[in-house]
């Protein structure tokens, strides 16, 4: 199969091409079971022209699946800083790309393409926050997380609750940044019990002595 390498001419539709050979994959394998290469393999052309059309993976799926979450939730820069302030980059990588995008919410309807978007949530984004945070804890700290997550994504953008919908982007983050904080906070460690020692009985009183 002759490969289209190079920039797009226009002709063939590169993009097209590429577009729907993801979405045939990404229901067929799921997102993780998808790769770069074989969409390109499917579609017929080079590599280097998803990145060129649709920046990543995710981008790519963003735009097949008509769900925003792939771009909304691009973790490399919200990763890229100190933990103490990821809840707040979590919480504003959603409502900036989310408030401002006019999304499908027919989307919402198809039950692949929802099934492709939670395991979008559940294995990438899950994962690589688990991998952020590091530590025995970190698979239950990122799924606290991404719990809040998905929630504030169904309840304000996809099923709408009409008063989460009628709050602005600053009071979603105001009012959901300390759960988030408690969700990702590290947990106690788990002390061993110790078998519990019957209390030592008091010391009967002395009387005085006899006569």
């Amino acid at each position: 199969m002759n490969k289209l390498r190079g920039r797009p001419r226009g002709n063939p539709p590169t993009k097209d091409l590429i577009a729907e050979a993801a979405r045939e994959l990404f229901l067929r394998h799921g997102y993780r079971g998808t790769t770069v290469r074989a969409i390109a393999a499917e579609a017929g052309v080079d590599s280097a022209l998803i990145s060129y059309h649709f920046g990543s993976k995710q981008g790519l799926f963003g735009v097949v699946t008509q769900v925003q979450c792939a771009r909304s939730l691009a973790l490399a820069p919200v990763l890229a800083g100190d933990p103490d302030g990821l809840p707040e980059r979590l919480l504003r990588a959603v409502t900036d790309l989310w408030d401002d995008t006019g999304f499908n919410r027919l989307a919402v309807q198809n039950e692949d393409v929802m099934r492709v978007f939670r395991e979008y949530l559940d294995q990438e984004v899950l994962a690589r926050i688990a991998e952020y945070l590091g530590g025995p804890d970190a698979t239950d700290r990122a799924t606290a997380a991404v719990t809040v997550i998905g929630g504030l994504i169904f309840t304000r953008y996809l099923n709408p609750l009409p008063t989460l919908a009628r709050l602005s982007s600053a009071d979603v983050r105001r009012i959901l940044a300390p759960t988030l904080h408690a969700a990702l906070r590290p947990r106690p460690r788990a002390h061993p019990r110790h078998g519990l020692r019957p209390a030592a009985r008091p010391a009967p009183a002395t009387r005085a002595g006899r006569r």
